[in-house]
């Protein structure tokens, strides 16, 4: 029996083909297990992380406490204690509700009780736990990427290791972190929330030189230089990255406070944000002055009305300031003037 040349050619493509299907699977079947690895080895940190939490809140609860009887701060004590407790020995399909419930019973405890060291260890604890879980959420972003692709699903590459799944915790609005954390840097920010005359607001697309595949927006601004003022630096920044000149006057606010812990290009930083509100004709934004960093950091920007950044939120692209969506038509009425806003804590 003999073959025709088509034939051999045919055999020998399948062949090549066979081997180059062969060698795919085999390196995704690995890089599949060294990133449950991963995902693995940030759920122990994160674990652990909490758990830290848990103990530095008992501290907590029996300073509170404290020698003299009082029923309320002996209630809160309690409750703070029970609920550690509970983060500590639930299993992880309830763990996400007991750690917010604890984060809100932290929330609730007035710092300027505890000494300063307590607040400090309290601040370190809380910092550890939103970069462990930071990190443990980033690898269960790339091992899913990987595992929900049609082929690997098909060829079973996965094997029978379990899906990872995300972890999300609320941030305390009024952190510890507002005194005595030990950070690389300690900065306050001035940001403007810009509308145009259709009541969008700009947003900045950006990522973190360390992690570049990780995307989110934010709203125009930055960090307040010696000796500038708050409303000087906002202005400025708006130059910077948009490059449209506005009148320090013209601003309103500030409108809100958020202070943010928060690792980025490799240091930990504690932000202390002012935000203020302006009403501008919508132009097309172009850089006038970014700074290296922001050259590599900042990729992009929209004018976006609250259903944009619902939609954004839902494709896994994190808006800062938190539930921003919710938070427009409050900025909205501070930058039309009518009524002058007053400062208070957000996300």
């Amino acid at each position: 029996m003999t073959f025709s040349a088509t034939t051999v050619l045919v055999l020998g493509l399948l062949a090549a083909l066979v081997v180059a299907v062969g060698l795919w699977a085999y390196s995704t079947a690995n890089r599949l297990d060294r990133l449950h690895v991963r995902s693995d080895q940030s759920w122990q940190a994160l674990d652990a992380a909490l758990a830290r939490r848990s103990v530095v809140a008992r501290s907590v609860a029996m300073a509170i406490a404290g020698p003299v009887s009082d029923p309320v701060l002996t209630e809160q004590a309690g409750r703070l204690t029970t609920l550690a407790d509970r983060a500590e020995r639930v299993d992880r399909t309830e763990r996400e509700t007991a750690e917010n419930q604890l984060s809100t019973a932290l929330s609730a405890v007035d710092i300027g009780m505890l000494r300063p060291q307590l607040v400090a260890e309290l601040a370190d604890a809380e910092a550890r736990v939103l970069i462990a879980r930071r990190f443990h959420n980033d690898a269960v972003r790339d091992t899913l990427a990987l595992r929900t692709r049609r082929l690997v699903r098909i060829l079973h590459l996965g094997g029978t290791a379990p899906l990872p799944s995300y972890f999300e915790i609320t941030e305390r609005a009024t952190p510890a972190a507002s005194t005595g954390l030990s950070v690389d840097t300690v900065r306050t920010a001035a940001r403007i929330v810009l509308f145009d005359e259709n009541d969008r607001t700009l947003l900045m697309r950006g990522n973190d030189p360390k992690t570049p595949e990780v995307s989110f927006w934010f709203t125009v601004g930055g960090g307040v230089e010696p000796g500038e003022s708050l409303r000087g630096a906002a202005v400025r920044e708006l130059f910077e990255e948009t490059g449209y000149q506005a009148d320090p006057a013209g601003l309103r606010g500030p409108i809100w406070r958020r202070v943010a812990v928060f690792p980025f290009n490799g240091e930990l930083i504690r932000s202390e944000e002012l935000f203020f509100s302006l009403r501008v004709r919508g132009f097309e934004p172009r850089a006038a002055n970014r700074t290296v960093i922001e050259r590599r950091c900042i990729t992009g920007h929209k004018w976006c009305t609250a259903a944009d950044i619902v939609a954004l939120d839902r494709a896994g692209e994190i808006v800062y300031p938190y539930h921003l969506d919710e938070l427009l038509a409050e900025a909205a009425v501070a930058a039309s003037g009518v009524v002058e806003p007053e400062v208070r804590s957000i996300r």
